[in-house]
C-alpha cells in the first residue's frame, strides 16, 4: 500500500508566506482594527458582494457589442469562459504552493471575518485573479467597461488585505495572473469571429445584433 505524504494530507500545514510582506499584512490589518465601523462594514460587504459587479459588467459588455462589430461580439461573449478558465489556473497554483492564510502563520493577527478552514490556501487571491481577469478581457472589448472594471479590481484586491484575507504578495499574484493570461485568451477569442457572423444571421440574431 502506497504511504501517503502528511504534507497531502487537507488539515496539514502549508507554506508560512509571513517572511514575504507579513509586516505590512500587519500594519493594514492594524488598520482596520482601529478603523470606523462603517468603513470596516463597507469594506467586508464589498469583498463578499463585489464580484456582482464584473458579472454585471460582463453582460454590459455583451449588451453593448450587439451594435459592434463580429470580433468585439465574439470578444464579449468569450470573456466569461477567459475568466472562468483563468481561476481555474488559480485553483491549480493554489494546491501546488499550499500557503497558509495570514491569519493562521501570523499570532493573533487581526481579521474582520473569521480565518477561512485549513486547506483553503492563501496565493494567489481568487478575488484578485477573478476581478483582474474581467477588467483585463473587459479593457479589450470596451475601454470605457474595461476602465471601471480595473478601478472595482483595484478596490477588491485591497479589500482582501484589509479584511485580513490575504497577504499583499497574494493580492498583486492574482492581479497578475489575471491580467497576463486574460488577455491573450481575449485576443485569441476573436478567432471565433467566424461563428458569431454566422449566429447573427439565424436564430441568435436577436441576442447579437442591436435591432434598426
Amino acid at each position: 500500500m502506497t504511504a501517503i505524504s502528511p504534507a497531502l494530507l487537507p488539515g496539514a500545514p502549508g507554506f508560512d508566506g509571513s517572511g514575504i510582506d507579513g509586516g505590512l499584512y500587519t500594519e493594514i490589518t492594524r488598520g482596520a482594527r482601529h478603523a470606523p465601523w462603517l468603513l470596516n462594514d463597507t469594506v467586508s460587504t464589498w469583498s463578499a458582494f463585489g464580484l456582482a459587479l464584473f458579472a454585471a459588467l460582463m453582460l454590459t459588455a455583451w449588451w453593448l457589442a450587439r451594435r459592434s462589430d463580429s470580433p468585439m461580439m465574439a470578444r464579449a461573449l468569450a470573456t466569461p469562459l477567459v475568466v472562468a478558465m483563468v481561476y481555474g489556473v488559480d485553483m491549480v497554483v493554489r494546491v501546488a504552493v499550499r500557503e497558509d492564510r495570514p491569519c493562521r502563520s501570523i499570532p493573533r493577527s487581526f481579521t474582520l471575518e473569521s480565518c477561512p478552514a485549513r486547506g483553503d490556501w492563501s496565493f494567489p487571491s481568487g478575488h484578485a485573479v477573478i476581478a483582474f481577469a474581467t477588467a483585463a478581457a473587459l479593457w479589450l472589448v470596451e475601454r470605457r467597461l474595461g476602465a471601471v472594471a480595473a478601478l472595482a479590481a483595484a478596490a477588491m484586491g485591497a479589500s482582501q488585505v484589509w479584511i485580513g484575507a490575504h497577504y499583499p504578495h497574494d493580492v498583486a499574484a492574482g492581479a497578475l495572473t489575471g491580467v497576463a493570461l486574460a488577455a491573450p485568451l481575449t485576443v485569441l477569442a476573436t478567432r471565433g469571429t467566424p461563428w458569431v457572423e454566422r449566429a447573427r444571421k439565424g436564430r441568435l440574431r436577436p441576442l447579437l445584433v442591436t435591432a434598426a
